[in-house]
């Protein structure tokens, strides 16, 4: 399988008045075959949205950089925001447009072809079951249209590669399940997905391999069965709880 997301040592510096030196991401790399569900794990304030945000070009690095698609991040971001789709918990939708003319729009925007366009949107429509709301303002949908219109945003240029960061957060069981589907099912469409979540039951249903990230830094990256053999825990729960224990002792170390 083609590697689709290579990060190469990616870390982002902020400075804070009282904190001063603040590493949001810290030498992040990590690779993302096609037809490969990637989780990147970590407590709130890890760096998951950081690092996101720099693979999707939204954010330039202050050191390192990525492919997406064979596309550098820093040379080549109109390429890589080409070949992306990007969808959180936090995606704005225009208040005043209707789902169709939210999907018109950021098709044009990606430069879909006319042609192709309608025919995409209607079967967009028709896969996450947007007909009867399709021609509604965004402003009056439930979270959950909210969110099925925002996936269908994300995939209407059908980009190879998608990012979800945190894409369940506020939604109830039952969109939730068709998030959880539809995700499952880019694997079988050979893209290369990036699954952020702190839910660790998310991540053991749909992920390949795994990378548990704190304080900007990735402690351990593998399949399931790799993290268990290196914890020597079972459940996903205590391997996250372990690195993470481990992470913090070795930091504390260096700190003396």
């Amino acid at each position: 399988m083609t590697d689709m997301i290579e990060a190469q040592a990616l870390s982002k510096i902020y400075f804070d008045r009282q904190r001063g030196e603040v590493r949001a991401a810290d030498n992040v790399s990590f690779s993302c075959r096609r037809g490969e569900i990637f989780g990147l794990l970590g407590p709130n304030g890890a760096g998951k949205t950081t690092t996101l945000r720099m693979l999707s070009t939204v954010i330039r690095p202050t050191s390192g950089t990525a492919l997406i698609n064979g596309y550098d991040i820093m040379r080549q971001p109109e390429q890589v925001r080409a070949s992306i789709g990007f969808l959180s918990s936090t995606t704005g939708l225009f208040p005043r447009m209707t789902a169709v003319e939210i999907l018109e729009y950021f098709g044009k925007l990606n430069h879909v072809p006319r042609n192709e366009l309608k025919s995409r949107i209607e079967k967009l429509i028709d896969l996450f079951e947007l007909g009867p709301f399709a021609r509604v303002r965004s402003d009056r949908l439930s979270t959950g249209m909210k969110q099925k219109v925002s996936i269908a945003r994300t995939l209407v240029h059908d980009p190879p590669v998608l990012v979800f960061d945190e894409p369940t957060v506020g939604l109830d069981i039952l969109v939730t399940s068709v998030m959880m589907k539809f995700i499952q099912n880019c694997r079988a469409e050979n893209r290369a997905v990036i699954f952020s979540t702190h839910i660790m039951s998310e991540a053991e249903k749909l992920c390949d391999r795994i990378a548990i990230i704190h304080d900007g830094r990735i402690h351990a990256t593998g399949s399931l069965s790799e993290l268990q053999t290196l914890t020597g825990q079972k459940f996903l729960e205590d391997i996250f709880i372990y690195l993470i224990n481990q992470a913090e002792r070795e930091q504390n170390h260096e700190m003396v």
